[in-house]
């Protein structure tokens, strides 16, 4: 479990940086066309690994079905309601809506599937979403009202949690990992797609050839997409949808620090503040609060023998 906490852990150290990274990119290149772009790398590149690993197998019949369903709610819609609401609404309101994610992920847990939460994690969770709001308004005098923009990241973080929920219901013959590749190579077509319909000119994807933009595309394509997802959901099938997504609060606190050093963004007490939280709300949301509490009273138990 503590190994899988540790890849989790890796994971949103990369996902922060890739905040930074799309920053630069998508000054150079048209957004949709660069997602669609990225995700049929990740995908490619989640594929090849699969191989490697000696678990890469074409689809059952089946199984094409499930990933048709995978590629909709956690790569099409979500990435498009994502792009269209981070046009439509401030940087604060949507970072806000993004950090209630790990909530949407444990209410479907609990609504769906029936999952229960020990209210030690319930306000972990609270506590991690406190943390997100003090770290993303510090400096910025607030958000503003609720607008279009902030009802399309709503649902895109709502269909995410979903297929969150989904992928925790894969049979264990089809590995989760080789699942992503599928799906997020289906999902680019779809987007790529949709992008032409938007009016991207594919031109734009040549300023690649520029070696700093082809590495920071390679670093967000394959470590932070590629890597990032196939262990992001390989971990939802080992520790559950809800205690996965308490994780995805460090994005703020990594984010952050990944614009300071590469965006020289200032970072204030306030920011500090809020990472402070969110580390308190990882700690009771994951369960860690319990375990050691458990693991305290066993020992008194065992010495009062």
């Amino acid at each position: 479990m503590i190994k899988i906490y540790v890849l989790l852990l890796l994971v949103m150290l990369m996902w922060g940086l890739n905040v930074s990274a799309l920053k630069i990119l998508v000054d150079a290149i048209d957004p949709m066309l660069l997602t669609s772009f990225r995700i049929m790398t990740a995908g490619v590149a989640v594929l090849i690994a699969c191989w490697f690993m000696g678990i890469l197998r074409w689809p059952m019949k089946h199984e094409w079905l499930v990933i048709f369903g995978l590629s909709i709610f956690n790569v099409i819609l979500h990435h498009i309601f994502i792009a269209v609401g981070f046009d439509m609404t401030t940087g604060v309101n949507a970072s806000l809506i993004l950090g209630l994610t790990p909530l949407v992920t444990m209410m479907m847990a609990v609504l769906l599937l029936r999952q229960r939460v020990s209210k030690v994690r319930v306000l972990g969770f609270f506590i991690g979403f406190a943390g997100v709001v003090v770290a993303n308004v510090a400096g910025s005098g607030g958000f503003g009202g609720v607008s279009l923009g902030d009802f399309f990241v709503f649902l895109g973080i709502l269909v995410q949690g979903f297929s969150f929920v989904m992928i925790s219901k894969l049979k264990p013959t089809f590995d989760p990992r080789l699942a992503t590749g599928y799906m997020m190579v289906f999902g680019s077509v779809f987007i790529f797609i949709i992008s032409q319909g938007f009016g991207s000119n594919v031109s734009e994807i040549t300023r690649l050839i520029d070696w700093k933009l082809a590495l920071i595309f390679l670093f967000s394509a394959v470590l932070a997409t590629a890597f990032g997802h196939m262990t992001y959901n390989f971990s939802i099938t080992k520790v559950g949808p809800a205690e996965s997504a308490i994780f995805i609060n460090l994005n703020t606190l990594f984010a952050i620090v990944g614009s300071a050093i590469f965006l020289n963004e200032a970072v204030t007490l306030s920011h500090a503040f809020g990472f402070l939280l969110i580390l308190i709300g990882v700690f009771f949301g994951t369960g860690a609060l319990e375990y050691l509490l458990l693991k305290r009273k066993k020992r008194r138990e065992s010495l009062a023998k």
